[in-house]
């Protein structure tokens, strides 16, 4: 076998070979800098970490509210099985909050009228 001389072309290619893994590496390096980068841009962004934070705040104070609710929910079902369960709580009612008398009753007003 012959060997032949190496010629310029060949010298050149042996190199890129050499000089491959470094170029690899590096751009893997910037490539890993380039997410990193953008990773923690986004996190500190206004759609990052404290948007995170902003929103567990507004379901915590949703689910006070709708705890609240419930409460005020049950309290009125209650409020309106006592009605329905109880003549004497009915007209009790109807006399608080439309204002109404049995037409034998008299009704003396005292002092300012309250205001609706």
């Amino acid at each position: 076998m012959e060997e032949k001389p190496e010629t310029d072309g060949t010298i050149i290619f042996r190199a890129f070979g050499a000089m491959r893994i470094p170029l690899v590496r590096a751009i893997y390096l910037v490539t890993f800098l380039l997410v990193a980068g953008y990773a923690a841009m986004t996190l500190r962004g206004p759609r990052g970490i404290p948007a995170l934070i902003e929103k567990e705040r507004q379901i915590e104070q949703a689910e006070k509210r709708n705890g609240a609710l419930a409460k005020d929910i049950e309290r009125q079902r209650e409020h309106i099985q006592r009605l329905a369960n109880s003549p004497a709580e009915q007209e009790l009612e109807i006399r608080e909050r439309l204002k109404l008398v049995h037409p034998d009753e008299k009704v003396f007003i005292t002092g300012q009228p309250e205001k609706p």
